[in-house]
């Protein structure tokens, strides 16, 4: 046994790959080696999937680590992290394993880098169980670039279920340290916009007719608000397989981003698909927090490592949020605090997510 291990149990609350995903990046960053056990033992199928060891490969990749037991089904890894370099790297699920989630894992880790990163990132762009690659570029990227950081996403191809085959490149540069974030007033919508897609053999019609379920949708709530969901066919060239989704983002005067998204499946009524995001978008507006249900748990990882304390007002905190908390805090000295919001209006079920930071500097600049 290496008594300097820190253990992981994959297999406790969420019980699936974000544990990996957050305990990996911390793990690279403060050059801890690591044990993880169980890993997905909360999922149907557990072990790693082509997603998962794509990201424990580029993390491992990004740091010059050592990485054990990273087989496809494994239940158990050790890592052992070294210095995290710039560079271009390349992962590739081979599947439509979700570019997001390796996104997720690897960012944290490039802006604490010695030079600038390129990552070629390749696979899903728009999967099931993780954020589409529109919500990234306009939901997260925004809000997560108020950490006091910028990067450059460019999606090349779009990849859908069942072959993948989408890539996305990432440019960024690293930073001495991460600002702390204060989101606590929510405002007042003032727009709402998206894009609804078709792509391969569907068409656009599709498109246009989860856009006007969407809009129907959202006006039995929002009557006077202009609604732009554009409707859009991906060029053949830049789409990789047959697919369709919808996501709409509704920005606020304090320049809050909250969406709702969904995917078309077959046999998936195209109407059903639109009014399934203007629902989810709806009941993000409800709760009255500054940040929506996914974008919650993406926030941890830099609250944990920003200097100073980070304030973020939420509707109810998911179970990954409380896993990433629980991982973070384990991981760091950052200490998180969750108290129920006392809101002016009380039919909102609000709370606030404080950190306070620790602070990591970059220590190559």
């Amino acid at each position: 046994m290496d008594g300097d291990r820190v253990e992981i149990d994959g297999g406790i609350m969420e019980g699936g790959g974000q544990i990996l995903r957050v305990s990996t990046a911390l793990s690279c960053l403060l050059g801890l080696p690591l044990r993880v056990r169980r890993i997905r033992a909360g999922r149907s199928q557990p072990g790693l999937r082509p997603q998962h060891l794509s990201g424990l490969e580029i993390i491992r990749d990004l740091c010059d680590g050592k990485l054990n037991g990273g087989e496809i089904g494994s239940t158990e890894i050790t890592f052992t992290p070294g210095k995290i370099k710039g560079g271009t790297h390349i992962a590739d699920t081979k599947t439509a394993g979700s570019v997001c989630l390796l996104m997720q894992v690897a960012m944290p880790c490039v802006l604490f880098a010695a030079s600038p990163s390129e990552l070629h990132l390749k696979g899903g762009t728009n999967a099931e169980m993780a954020p589409q690659i529109d919500y990234t570029v306009m939901v997260f990227k925004p809000i997560v670039e108020k950490f006091n950081f910028t990067f450059n996403c460019d999606i090349k191809k779009r990849g859908y279920y069942p072959q993948g085959g989408g890539e996305v490149v990432v440019q960024m540069s690293p930073v001495k340290e991460l600002s702390p974030i204060n989101l606590t007033e929510r405002g007042t919508v003032t727009k709402i916009y998206g894009r609804a897609f078709v792509a391969g053999a569907l068409p656009i019609k599709l498109a246009k007719d989860m856009s006007s379920a969407a809009v129907r949708c959202i006006r039995k709530e929002i009557r006077d608000l202009y609604i732009n969901i554009q409707p859009v066919r991906e060029p053949d060239d830049q789409a990789v397989g047959t697919g369709s989704g919808i996501i709409i983002v509704a920005e606020t005067s304090t320049g809050c981003l909250l969406a709702g998204s969904s995917l078309g499946k077959r046999g998936k009524n195209s109407d059903k698909v639109g009014i399934e995001a203007a629902e989810v978008l709806l009941k993000n507006l409800k709760h009255g927090g500054t940040v929506d249900d996914s974008l919650q748990d993406q926030l941890i990882i830099f609250m944990a490592l920003a200097k100073g304390v980070s304030r973020v007002k939420s509707g109810p905190i998911t179970l990954h949020t409380q896993t990433a908390i629980h991982f973070a805090e384990q991981l760091t000295k950052a200490k998180f605090t969750v108290t129920k919001s006392e809101d002016e209006d009380p039919s909102n079920d609000t709370y606030i997510i404080e950190c306070q930071g620790v602070g990591m500097i970059n220590p190559n600049l």
